[in-house]
């Protein structure tokens, strides 16, 4: 499928290098959700501090279908997904589908991976009505689709913003809604350079070249989230491994697939209820570790075989902020029926709640939606979905300040970064401020574009990726 988009293009600005630990990347991209650091930061970068429709837009592209999935970059390239609703085949009177029947999983072996073209197994976890002994009420994320939905990537030019390739994974009318402030197409894909992987949960996930080829494709079955609320996890890359978070109302499970391959290399069960968040990956004493946030449990697994290394409880309901890291600590946050933010111990085993291996917690200011900004020593969060800033010192628990208003934003969901001293805090509404990165709250600039904004920026270099509701900016001040 190709598409004809618009755009405006300005001059080419020059790339800057950024440097980050734990992964082995390119240092002029942004190959996953959160960023090279996995903090939301972006050492070496100077994008703009100040734009507006009519300054420092280098290129501007009008994007199909919902906007609210964070694009990644690789060198040149930017990919991001989209679901795009198709033309509606049927009479106005149609019913949304009904829950597909329960039907037994089989277990790892590499069953469900399919090339390109063959067709799909619909393996159930339970359908879409099922609990698992959890959550509340069903259908509260508003009206079940009636509509069919094409499951799109994009692949556009960093420089110009035109269209490299475009490739439909999937048509398919969604089993369940999402909530009204959500969407089908929320997760971002991942790349290590030579492939791409993307995840669009019941949909499917896939593993294309960068050319927008098809290597392969797997089926994990159809998710069935708290109050039809939507998926949102974006998959992560673990050395060979991709690893895909299933939490829901049935059975939850984390999963690691052969990146190369698509075939499943284990799945461990999980005690959780639906979460949105995106698991963390980090290097300990030579073992790669892989921290989910939960809201029964935050718990570190084994990439290699998928075993629980170490767990604490403490956080609230309905987890969605991705942890972030530094070489002592995971800080994980939730901000729903409550506020909990806490740092735990890299280095923890077992079961560590309420231990010392909970270095710090904090009863305030954390968010619900977007995840937290670990600069240095300094730790920002927005509070709840509401226009408030909070720093911590990551160290101590210390609050440098705390619940500072965001004058001009009525409410976020876009995660922030910082890069060059400065933090990017995009609001709902179109409004963006940057804030001096300090231990000190100072608002330095405050932005407008012309659209609702939902997705994280994405820094690169000297550029600034914003996607709102039906654009994607590129932001350079060598425009």
């Amino acid at each position: 499928m190709k598409l004809s988009l618009k755009r405006t293009i300005l001059p080419v600005a020059i790339i800057a290098l950024a440097y980050a630990p734990n992964f082995v990347f390119a240092s002029d991209s942004w190959p996953n959700w959160r960023g090279p650091t996995q903090n939301g930061t972006v050492p070496g970068a100077k994008p703009p501090i100040e734009w507006s429709e009519d300054k420092n837009i280098k290129w501007k592209m009008e994007i199909p279908g919902s906007g609210l999935a964070t694009p990644i970059v690789w060198k040149d390239r930017i990919f991001l997904l989209s679901a795009i609703k198709q033309a509606s085949t049927k009479p106005s009177s149609a019913s949304a589908p009904k829950p597909a029947p329960v039907v037994e999983r089989p277990r790892p072996g590499g069953e469900g991976v399919s090339p390109a073209g063959n067709g799909r197994r619909r393996p159930n976890r339970g359908g879409p009505g099922g609990r698992g002994g959890r959550g509340g009420p069903r259908g509260q994320g508003g009206p079940g689709p009636q509509e069919e939905h094409a499951f799109h990537i994009l692949a556009l030019d960093r420089n110009s913003g035109e269209v490299i390739w475009s490739e439909t994974a999937r048509k398919e009318t969604p089993h369940e809604g999402h909530h009204p402030t959500h969407g089908f197409a929320s997760g971002s894909p991942v790349t290590d350079g030579q492939n791409l992987w993307v995840s669009f949960g019941s949909r499917g996930i896939f593993c294309y070249d960068l050319h927008g080829a098809v290597i392969w494709e797997t089926d994990l079955g159809d998710l069935s989230t708290r109050n039809a609320f939507g998926e949102g996890a974006s998959p992560v890359l673990a050395g060979d491994s991709l690893l895909v978070l299933w939490d829901q109302e049935s059975q939850s499970y984390l999963v690691a697939l052969d990146k190369k391959t698509g075939k499943e290399l284990w799945r461990t069960e999980r005690d959780e209820p639906t979460s949105w968040t995106t698991p963390v990956i980090v290097e300990v004493d030579g073992i790669t570790q892989a921290i989910v946030a939960g809201s029964n449990k935050t718990r570190s697994y084994n990439t290699a075989n998928g075993e629980l290394i170490w767990e604490a409880s403490g956080l609230t309901y309905n987890v969605i902020p991705t942890p972030v890291i530094n070489d002592d600590f995971v800080y994980v946050v939730s901000g729903y029926k409550g506020r909990s933010v806490q740092a735990i111990n890299l280095r923890s085993k077992g079961d560590v709640s309420d231990s010392a291996s909970i270095a710090w917690s904090a009863p305030h200011s954390a968010p619900y939606v977007a995840s937290p900004v670990l600069s240095g020593n300094r730790l920002f969060m927005n509070k709840g979905n509401d226009a408030y800033l909070t720093c911590f010192n990551a160290q101590t628990g210390e609050v440098y300040f705390q619940d500072e208003s965001l004058e001009g934003i009525r409410g976020i969901y876009a995660s922030p970064i910082s890069a060059n001293g400065h933090l990017y805090i995009l609001g709902k509404e179109g409004v963006s401020l940057v804030i001096k990165d300090s231990e000190e709250f100072e608002i330095v600039s405050t932005n407008q574009l012309d659209a609702p904004i939902d997705a994280s920026p994405v820094i690169v270099g000297n550029e600034l990726f914003i996607r709102t509701h039906t654009h994607l900016y590129c932001i350079s001040n060598d425009s």
